[in-house]
């Protein structure tokens, strides 16, 4: 059984734990608030508000035609919106002490070949941007029986790179980049820094990977090629766009979903290639000088594949994903998602029984390490053991691991821990006990947190 040291030095701060377990649309099920307690005890602090509700956002939450349906309405009367259902979704978020990041668009239309509706260009982009400020005047300045939520992340649509063939935006990309420019700027000169406005929530950034050197990396081989290399030349275009006319970007958006079958149009396999294509919006932030935003991979999904919900395989790859992105320059992550339903994508409950599975107890795990605030150097000599570390200041201090690699027998060099919890198919964060011998084994695909 191979060895494993993990080599930790709290005397040695790096930085905040950043908020890598955040996640996209919460579990609200049937209008339920019962549920979204598991958020709170996980210290989950974000929701991503996309895809809320199902089918065209179940026509209730958040989408703009749900809240206000009439487009040739009056954008200033509030008798015009319908805030109801999304009311009732974020005063349950706020009571449970999660902040909303609330994207301004509509949900994807799977089955736009047949019919779509709400994906289209809007037919007054200056109403639009108008209508998304009334939304967050009565969500953060009370207007029309409105709240004083502070809500700060307004996300700018959702993956419009596809164009013409795409479920999300029925029109060119220069009309999405104007969308973008007058809502932008719109919203920044209403509401100033109170906000941080950001898009778009780019779905094909892996198409990088088929030209590194272009995009910044130019010490791999290119991965072959792909259609989806148009979605990076897309990227270029958006910020060349709004550099030229100097809209305003509070932060930047992304996807990456692993897929680890043979299929050539997914250049992203491991844990280390989505960190790598992390870099790529690292070179074109800085490239077109918007070095300063955050960056959100705010849709992931490594093991997102039914045959690996409720496994301990899925946990153990989510706590991964966690851990490395914790030392890229990315600031949030939204695993996608936390709903309570049918979908392939929630891994995070059992929708029969509406029960956490292991990758639940993965996010838990990693805000343990959140609510201590700092982390501290750590390092792992095995590839296959993803470890970080982290400390409150005042003695509290906290080791997460997760391997997924062979069984191991660990080392903890450097700091003694009193108690060990772990996370698989059978334990949800349970007291272990280390053997009398002191041979601390951590199984393939298994959490370890060391208090």
């Amino acid at each position: 059984m191979r060895p494993t040291v993990i080599t930790t030095d709290f005397s040695r701060t790096l930085g905040p734990v950043k908020a890598m377990h955040a996640v996209g649309q919460p579990p609200f099920p049937h209008m339920s608030p019962d549920y979204l307690h598991y958020l709170t005890e996980a210290q989950i602090p974000f929701s991503r508000l996309h895809d809320v509700g199902g089918l065209f956002g179940g026509n209730m939450y958040v989408d703009i035609p749900n809240v206000f349906r009439d487009f040739s309405a009056d954008e200033y009367d509030p008798a015009s919106y319908d805030f109801g259902f999304t009311d009732a979704l974020l005063k349950a978020l706020d009571e449970n002490g999660v902040k909303p990041i609330y994207r301004l668009g509509v949900t994807i239309e799977n089955f736009f070949e047949i019919r779509a509706y709400r994906i289209f260009p809007p037919a007054d982009y200056g109403k639009w941007a108008r209508i998304c400020e009334h939304i967050i005047r009565h969500y953060n300045e009370g207007w029309a029986d409105g709240f004083h939520f502070g809500i700060v992340y307004w996300e700018i649509w959702n993956e419009p790179e596809d164009g013409p063939g795409s479920g999300m935006w029925r029109g060119t990309d220069v009309e999405f980049f104007r969308l973008y420019e007058i809502a932008s700027k719109h919203l920044k000169e209403c509401f100033g820094d109170k906000i941080k406005v950001g898009g778009y929530a780019s779905c094909g950034l892996d198409g990088a990977l088929q030209d590194p050197a272009a995009f910044g990396l130019p010490e791999i081989a290119p991965r072959g090629e792909t259609y989806r290399y148009y979605f990076a030349q897309y990227a270029e275009k958006f910020f060349r766009y709004i550099r030229e006319r100097n809209c305003p970007l509070d932060f930047f958006s992304w996807h990456c979903y692993i897929n680890t079958d043979d299929n050539p149009a997914w250049h992203c396999k491991t844990v280390e290639d989505v960190a790598l294509l992390s870099r790529v919006v690292d070179h074109l932030l800085e490239k077109y000088g918007y070095g300063n935003a955050e960056r959100h991979m705010n849709e992931w999904n490594n093991a997102w594949q039914l045959e690996y919900r409720g496994t301990a395989y899925a946990a153990a790859q989510a706590a991964a994903m966690m851990l490395t992105m914790q030392n890229t320059r990315t600031d949030v992550l939204c695993y996608y998602d936390a709903r309570i339903g049918e979908s392939c994508f929630g891994g995070m409950f059992n929708p029969l029984n509406y029960r956490p599975l292991p990758l639940y107890y993965a996010f838990k795990a990693f805000g343990a390490l959140y609510a201590l605030g700092t982390q501290v150097f750590c390092e792992s000599d095995n590839p296959s053991v993803y470890a970080l570390a982290a400390a409150d200041g005042a003695g509290e201090r906290a080791l997460l691991l997760a391997n997924t690699g062979e069984d191991t027998v660990l080392t903890l060099d450097g700091a003694a821990f009193n108690a060990f919890f772990t996370v698989d198919e059978t334990h949800a964060l349970t007291p272990v006990a280390v053997p009398e011998d002191g041979r601390l084994i951590l199984e393939k695909n298994r959490i370890l947190l060391c208090r």
